[in-house]
């Protein structure tokens, strides 16, 4: 009930169209929202003929603004796209290669490094991230000796964020909220690999007593919803970067929402991150802030497979649409998102832009709205998105770098896409979708693949035998891209690490769950 009250409070009527936020008109408000594994094709309106599950939320936004068709998180998994957003860098010239962080990682963004957050702020923002970090920390102690008691060091506060609630991620230890550099409860129960209650993808770890998996959704919902509530009262334009986690595992609907769907739990689950999009959306809308307020939606990676994807298929339902694979995987149904932007009054309602752009192109587009350049050594992969939400359906981008959960590349560019290997861009036999590459390996499958995109954006006839132009030529364009540190016009840029274009990384898993406690 206190989730509700919280929110009923934060829908109070903001004194600000004439008032007190009056002098933010020329700075607007930016609220980030990034659904965690939904798929193209979770959006029933970008997947009418082939969704099972009603999104009216996320139908309602894609309605009010621009929706981009052929968007792409900067990897097909986790924690390497939350760095490029946030970031404006494609992930792969970090330090992580491939896969994503483990519990009590560090912070794979680098201190000194320009931030969304840490631009806004010195443009007079307030900032937040509410939600699912995932990016690392300098935890006391460190392995099993990790001190709970004591302040978390190099998180979100020391990355531009003003403001953090949330956690690491749902599935990682400790199990508990964390409030800007401190856990809120200690951490009291241990949970063994053997007794943990988490879905799907759990570590063993500390818990706090009491912890309800089902309750964290609604609980970070409601304190986005409170915070943009207090914002509209203030006298400074604010960005909150709200981070979901859902429909991401563990699969855990709460009781509002249990077998709404009629489908499966994940169904439901997708159903419950529509609603707490729209909760979102609405407080915007009934604090006034719609005019001033540009509204980003968008999904860090493709649709999981592994969260009981086969009972969705038997409804019928396709979550990548009619795209190949699913995340972490180099095909678009990895790394194709949705993404809608909405300023209500300045973006037309309604639209379209066909062209492709990358999530990393959020800090360039910042900065292009507030009529300021970047530094050269910011931003590297990010180009503005602010003359196509103006009404220019011009491509923006030169060509955009896919990544898949196992590092291995792709480069498209117009109607060609390259991929630098055999398979799905997974290692082993065991991936999210067949063949993976070494199981393409023993087909006797070619070592690279390109599709023409204009006629088989499906992926099903590997052209790359009668193009060896086209191959030679992206190949070209992407070495270029890694040395000079940047795909972007600007001085040239090192990268954190040598990159391999054509590596093999070992391995077949995203993460390892250790067997003892």
């Amino acid at each position: 009930m206190l989730m509700f009250a919280i929110g009923a409070l934060a829908l109070a009527t903001c004194p600000a169209r004439n008032g007190l936020c009056a002098e933010k008109t020329n700075m607007p408000n930016v609220v980030f929202i990034l659904a965690d594994d939904l798929g193209y094709g979770d959006v029933h309106c970008l997947n009418v003929e082939h969704s099972k599950i009603a999104t009216p939320c996320m139908d309602r936004l894609v309605s009010q603004g621009m929706s981009f068709t052929d968007a792409h998180s900067s990897s097909a998994v986790c924690s390497p796209s939350r760095y490029g957003i946030l970031t404006g860098r494609y992930n792969w010239r970090s330090r992580l290669q491939k896969s994503v962080l483990l519990p009590y990682d560090d912070p794979l963004i680098a201190k000194g490094r320009l931030t969304v957050p840490k631009f806004l702020s010195r443009q007079g923002y307030q900032t937040a991230a509410i939600g699912k970090w995932h990016l690392g920390w300098q935890w006391p102690g460190g392995g099993r000796r990790v001190l709970f008691d004591r302040p978390i060091g190099e998180g979100p506060t020391t990355r531009g964020f003003d403001y953090f609630f949330g956690m690491d991620a749902p599935n990682f230890p400790p199990y508990g909220f964390i409030e800007n550099d401190r856990l809120l409860v200690q951490p009291t129960i241990y949970l063994s690999k053997q007794d943990r209650t988490l879905e799907i993808g759990g570590f063993p770890g500390p818990m706090v007593a009491g912890w309800q998996t089902d309750q964290i959704l609604p609980t970070l919902t409601a304190k986005a919803v409170d915070y943009i509530g207090k914002q509209a009262h203030g006298k400074k334009p604010f960005f909150l970067y709200f981070a979901m986690t859902s429909p991401h595992e563990p699969v855990v609907p709460s009781a509002q929402f249990k077998g709404k769907s009629g489908i499966s739990a994940l169904a439901d689950w997708i159903m419950e991150t529509d609603w707490s999009v729209g909760q979102v959306v609405d407080a915007v809308d009934h604090n006034g802030l719609a005019d001033n307020t540009l509204v980003f939606f968008a999904s860090d990676n493709g649709h999981c497979a592994y969260t009981h994807l086969e009972l969705l298929l038997k409804a019928g339902h396709l979550p990548s649409q009619r795209f190949r694979g699913y995340k972490a995987d180099i095909w678009e149904g990895g790394h194709r998102i949705p993404f809608v932007a909405r300023w209500t009054g300045k973006i037309k309602a309604g639209t379209t832009y066909d062209q492709t752009v990358c999530l990393t192109d959020l800090m360039a587009t910042c900065a292009d709205v507030l009529g300021k350049k970047l530094p050269d050594n910011a931003g590297e992969d990010s180009v503005s998105l602010w003359p196509v939400l103006e009404g220019d359906q011009s491509p923006r981008r030169e060509a955009i770098v896919h990544h898949s959960g196992n590092g291995r590349f792709s480069i498209r560019q117009g109607q060609w896409k390259l991929e630098l290997c055999p398979g799905s861009g997974w290692t082993g036999s065991g991936g999210l979708s067949a063949p993976g590459d070494k199981e393409a390996e023993k087909m006797g499958l070619p070592s690279n693949q390109l599709y023409d995109m204009a006629t088989d954006d499906v992926e099903k006839k590997n052209v790359q035998a009668q193009h060896p132009d086209v191959v030679a030529r992206l190949t070209k364009l992407l070495e270029k891209y890694v040395k000079e540190g940047r795909s972007t016009p600007g001085k040239q840029q090192k990268n954190d690490r040598p990159i391999d274009i054509w590596k093999e990384p070992k391995g077949d898993y995203l993460y390892h769950i250790p067997e003892g406690d």
